[in-house]
C-alpha cells in the first residue's frame, strides 16, 4: 500500500504556469506506472497524463500535448506535472494515480492508488 500525496495547485492567469508535484509514501516507488487526472465540476474525470516506471514512456491528453511534462525522480518517489499556457478550461482538481506495475494507463480504473487532489485554478 502506498499513499499520494499532490501540492502545488493555485490560482494562476491565463497564460500562467504552475507544477504540481505528487510523493508517494512507499519506499520502494519504481514499479509503478504513474499518471495524472483531472476533475472539473460538473464533469466526468479526465486523463491528463502518464510515465511508465522508467520515465522512457509518456503520454498525453492532445489537450494539454505541448503545454503540460510530466516527469518522474524515483530516487525522491516523485512524479512531476510542469504546466504552461494556462487556460480557463484547465481548472479542475489535478489527482495523480499509481498503478502496480511498469506501465501506464489512460483508464482511471486501472489505476491502484490515489491521491485527495489538488486544485488548480485559471482565472480570465
Amino acid at each position: 500500500q502506498i499513499q499520494l500525496e499532490e501540492s502545488g495547485g493555485g490560482l494562476v492567469q491565463t497564460g500562467g504556469s504552475l507544477t504540481l508535484s505528487c510523493e508517494a509514501s512507499r519506499r520502494t516507488f519504481r514499479p509503478f506506472g504513474m499518471g495524472w487526472f483531472r476533475q472539473a465540476p460538473g464533469k466526468e474525470r479526465e486523463f491528463v497524463a502518464a510515465i511508465s516506471m522508467s520515465g522512457e514512456n509518456i503520454y498525453y491528453a492532445d489537450s494539454v500535448k505541448g503545454r503540460f511534462t510530466i516527469s518522474r525522480d524515483n530516487a525522491k518517489n516523485t512524479v512531476y506535472l510542469q504546466m504552461h499556457s494556462l487556460r480557463p478550461e484547465d481548472t479542475a482538481v489535478y489527482s495523480c494515480a499509481g498503478r502496480n506495475g511498469a506501465w501506464y494507463s489512460l483508464r482511471p480504473r486501472d489505476y491502484d492508488y490515489w491521491g485527495q487532489g489538488t486544485q488548480v485554478t485559471v482565472s480570465s
